[in-house]
């Protein structure tokens, strides 16, 4: 084995765009720094924003956020989203806009899957900001479900990889989880 350093390969990660209301407007970031804290009730999970990003006030200021996960054909658009600021651009525009329970969470119709959350904490870094979120309501368009569930192949996720700078789609599934091991154990 080569050693590579303190090198990340957790990559390719999930694209989101993760909306907030900053002064009063709807306004939608790309990240792909995501992160599942728990699987229990309540569920919280976090998002690793640049301290310089124009979404942290309006976060903080409202207690709330959104992360909404485009698909493969958002794929321009979202990008977008991650090149230009909302200080200086409408990114909102872009996009048809809705609310949810927290009225102050912006979400993205275009999108599949929409989750709200209320900001439970901030982990502050040197040069990122850590939002912990309370998940509140998950809304999916009934086209990407199969039995009541969010069925990923129908979603065409949009995958981020640092290391070779592109964008990424899902390939086929390729065994069950909890079951797959089980030729293991019964050997």
């Amino acid at each position: 084995m080569k050693t590579l350093g303190p090198t990340n390969a957790l990559y390719p990660m999930l694209t989101v765009l993760v909306g907030a209301t900053v002064g009063g407007k709807p306004n939608f970031l790309a990240v792909a720094h995501v992160g599942i804290l728990n699987h229990g009730t309540p569920q919280y999970l976090s998002i690793g924003l640049g301290k310089i990003h124009y979404t942290n006030a309006g976060i903080v200021r409202n207690k709330t956020f959104s992360i909404c996960l485009p698909s493969e054909n958002l794929m321009v658009q979202t990008d977008y989203c991650g090149l230009v600021t909302g200080s200086k651009t409408d990114k909102a525009a872009l996009f048809d806009v809705f609310y949810g329970e927290l009225q102050t969470a912006p979400m993205i119709r275009q999108c599949p899957v929409n989750m709200e959350l209320r900001l439970h904490d901030v982990l502050d870094y040197a040069t990122h900001d850590i939002m912990i979120g309370e998940l509140v309501q998950t809304y999916a368009d009934e086209a990407v479900l199969s039995g009541g569930k969010i069925d990923l192949a129908k979603v065409k996720p949009l995958l981020f990889d640092m290391a070779g700078k592109k964008y990424w789609s899902l390939g086929k599934a390729v065994g069950d989880c909890w079951s797959a091991g089980k030729v293991l154990k019964e050997g």
